[in-house]
């Protein structure tokens, strides 16, 4: 899954802001290099625990910097869209756009009213793990998997297809460090619940902790922990370098899946 933030502000340093051109190249350039997804935002991630000139971004604003650019895709990707939000109306026009799935990090608590409007509109949903403070007195593990296990039960009591939910532990989110990367080492006991797993650790600050490095340099780190996670078990990685990444996960996924020449 490529990285498509149309945002000015992305912690990550590569929003596209109101350059669409700019933004449809770089989605046929993720699609060219091997991507199977392109994951588009419009509002950044950034949490205000970390970053404090972080603001939300209004329904109808969000919606301004998306829907150009999912239209303008529209009948030349060859790949899914899916649209990072955490607004039921922002999903709903992305949808009706174009996009054909729903990236929440909010873990369905932004929006009251998202599982519903999830669910009807049936597309696949991927409920990324999140928590206002870093507490988790049983263990982080155990923690993100049980509120994971009960935001899935929110959406399938809607009438979402338990074969449309995605999980995402949320590195990062609501995480310190260590948790985050106790996450990544015990993700396997996620997957174990059945549900596909998605994770995002591209550039994460985790990695520019442990390396002391900058979002812009974190491609060495990344690498590593894709592989450690499809060698858990994800099967969708979340990244920014897409080119290099494809490359990463392709040879991971031969190692860990299994590999024969083509013919």
């Amino acid at each position: 899954m490529g990285v498509l933030n149309v945002t000015p502000d992305s912690f990550s340093g590569d929003g596209t802001g109101d350059d669409l051109q700019r933004a449809v190249d770089l989605a046929l350039s993720f699609e060219d290099n091997g991507a199977d997804i392109i994951d588009i935002g419009g509002e950044s991630s950034r949490q205000k625990s970390v970053y404090k000139d972080a603001r939300p971004v209004p329904s109808e604003e969000e919606a301004r910097r998306v829907i150009p650019v999912i239209e303008a895709l529209c009948g030349r990707l060859g790949i899914p869209i899916s649209i990072d939000t955490q607004k039921s109306t922002v999903a709903s026009l992305a949808v009706v756009s174009g996009a054909s799935m729903v990236n929440d990090v909010s873990m369905l608590g932004a929006d009251s009213g998202m599982a519903e409007v999830i669910a009807g509109l049936d597309v696949p949903l991927i409920i990324n793990h999140t928590r206002t403070r870093a507490v988790y007195p049983s263990g982080v593990v155990p923690e993100v998997i049980e509120d994971l296990r009960r935001a899935a039960k929110l959406v399938e009591d809607a009438g979402l297809l338990p074969s449309k939910v995605i999980l995402d532990p949320g590195i990062g989110f609501g995480k310190t460090v260590q948790q985050s990367i106790d996450m990544q080492r015990g993700l396997s006991k996620l997957v174990d619940l059945g549900y596909p797993v998605l994770i995002g650790t591209s550039r994460k600050s985790s990695i520019g902790k442990v390396l002391g490095l900058p979002a812009d340099q974190r491609i060495e780190g990344t690498a590593a922990t894709v592989a450690l996670a499809i060698e858990r078990g994800a099967d969708i990685v979340r990244v920014h370098d897409v080119k290099e990444m494809v490359r990463v996960a392709r040879m991971s996924d031969a190692i860990v899946r299994g590999w024969s020449p083509k013919t």
